[in-house]
């Protein structure tokens, strides 16, 4: 079942938001308070999340605050890699949730918290077990990024690259399961969190994981799945029989999806991080997934 809908993922990282074309993110508030009101008049029970937000940055509440973007909102989110990507300890991550809670009374998840194995398995594996030990009981939704390393051939979703220099590489070892499937040392100890602990698992469109990810994600007790609909993907041909068919396989997963991704015809520029021409288009189409997938007679107030 679909237990929430969040509105983008990482707004305040110019990888999934140009802050060049939205100077102040004044587009993306607007952007999320419509998302937010379209998704409450589709089913008025369902949570609304604001996307995770990445760097950990209280200011950029304030400023969604400021701009009435968390009128229309139920619940903010936050990304941490402390061994990774962030200047801050993993010792800090109880110290970081409170910089948010300190700044709004809403609820505040981890969304995407991750290790990855580029340097050593064996920092993934000390890493996932201190971050449990840090933040469940914590944070009401703990999401692990995430089942599979990224294929090398799909590329990861950054405006950086390769000028990020071996943080650029990162992005493809942060699985429990290798690029082939085969599972690296830290899943038996992901299955000791479960479910406590969910997990983040990007599916591209049409991708060949689905299947085996679900009964992975079965066989460890994952109960809380976070993933995306992307509105990139919506205009691709078949692209709501590939989202049926992603829907219904993880159907039996509490899941929070994720809408994201700006398609090239309707940004401001053509990428995916461009803020929409028309932010009512995304709106509608956030509307348009949750009558779908979430209808009102489907879920119950929390």
């Amino acid at each position: 079942m679909i237990e929430a809908a969040m509105i983008w993922n990482e707004p305040n990282n110019k990888s999934h938001w140009d802050p060049e074309l939205d100077p102040g993110w004044a587009i993306f508030a607007e952007t999320a308070r419509l998302a937010g009101r379209a998704i409450r008049e589709a089913n008025p029970n369902l949570p609304r999340v604001l996307g995770g937000i990445s760097p950990i940055d209280p200011a950029f509440i304030v400023n969604m605050q400021e701009r009435g973007a968390m009128d229309e909102i139920d619940i903010v989110a936050v990304h941490g890699f402390p061994l990774d990507w962030n200047l801050w300890k993993i010792d800090e991550w109880p110290a970081k949730i409170d910089e948010i809670r300190a700044v709004t009374d809403k609820p505040v998840w981890v969304s995407e918290v991750g290790i990855s194995t580029f340097g050593a398995e064996e920092v993934q594996v000390w890493g996932l077990n201190r971050t449990a030990e840090l933040l469940i009981g914590k944070a009401p939704r703990i999401h692990w990024y995430s089942l599979y390393d990224l294929p090398q051939a799909w590329g990861a979703t950054t405006r950086h690259r390769e000028a990020e220099g071996s943080s650029y590489y990162r992005h493809f070892y942060m699985g429990l399961l290798r690029e082939d499937g085969s599972p690296k040392p830290s899943i038996e100890h992901f299955g000791k969190h479960a479910p406590e602990m969910g997990l983040c698992q990007w599916f591209h469109f049409e991708d060949h994981r689905l299947h085996d990810a679900v009964a992975w994600m079965k066989r460890l007790g994952v109960r809380h799945l976070r993933t995306g609909l992307s509105w990139a993907d919506s205009f691709r041909p078949n692209a709501l029989d590939w989202f049926d068919r992603q829907m219904e396989a993880l159907a039996d997963f509490d899941v929070t999806v994720t809408f994201c991704f700006t398609p090239e015809h309707r940004g401001l520029a053509p990428h995916h991080s461009s803020p929409p021409q028309v932010p009512a288009e995304f709106a509608e189409f956030c509307a348009s997934m949750v009558r779908r997938y979430a209808p009102a007679h489907a879920t119950v107030a929390a």
